[in-house]
């Protein structure tokens, strides 16, 4: 998966009227080019450096407006720092499908390394951006907190995941993993 066919997915499916919370981060970089024609529907997303705010945005919106399907679309790094909203989400059986997009790194840092002229990091500064050690499992974090999910590894996965989970109410997971190669190309 790269981010755009991710976006190309995101956009076919996209449910009319749905509500996106995006910390998509840098794999999202696909996501505005491939939506532009999407179906109608409204679009939330950070407006600064605050990491962690997507899936409690998610939160607020599906409780805002529970006639509308949430789609959270969030980077895997920084839904760490609000993990607990999953439980909101499963507690209150909100209508709100995320998709974690695992790239197993803090990519953007990745991405703020190369903008400022590191051309070399060294393994130090390398391993502080890595979040494979060890790897994160979103499937069972997700179905721990009390939310069905699936680990997808293609776009034919990832489409038809993402079609099984918006046509059902309540919520549910994608844990979409992203080529790095792929998103770092992509970003710079």
């Amino acid at each position: 998966i790269n981010p755009l066919n991710l976006g190309s997915i995101i956009a076919e499916l996209m449910p009319e009227n749905c509500i996106v919370s995006d910390e998509a981060v840098t794999a999202g970089i696909g996501l505005f080019p491939m939506t532009a024609g999407a179906a109608k529907h409204d679009w939330l997303m950070q407006t600064g450096g605050s990491i962690g705010q997507g899936l409690p945005v998610a939160v607020g919106a599906a409780c805002a407006c529970p006639e509308r399907k949430v789609l959270a679309l969030q980077a895997d790094g920084s839904a760490m720092y609000t993990v607990q909203a999953l439980w909101t989400m499963a507690r209150e059986n909100l209508d709100v499908t995320t998709v974690i997009i695992n790239n197993g790194s803090y990519a953007i840092l990745n991405v703020e390394l190369k903008r400022v002229g590191v051309q070399n990091p060294g393994p130090v500064a390398l391993s502080l951006l890595d979040l494979t050690r060890p790897e994160i499992d979103w499937v069972k974090i997700s179905e721990g907190q009390g939310i069905p999910a699936v680990k997808v590894t293609t776009t034919e996965e990832l489409r038809d995941a993402l079609t099984d989970a918006l046509s059902v109410k309540g919520p549910r997971l994608i844990e979409a993993m992203v080529d790095m190669e792929a998103l770092l190309a992509a970003a710079t």
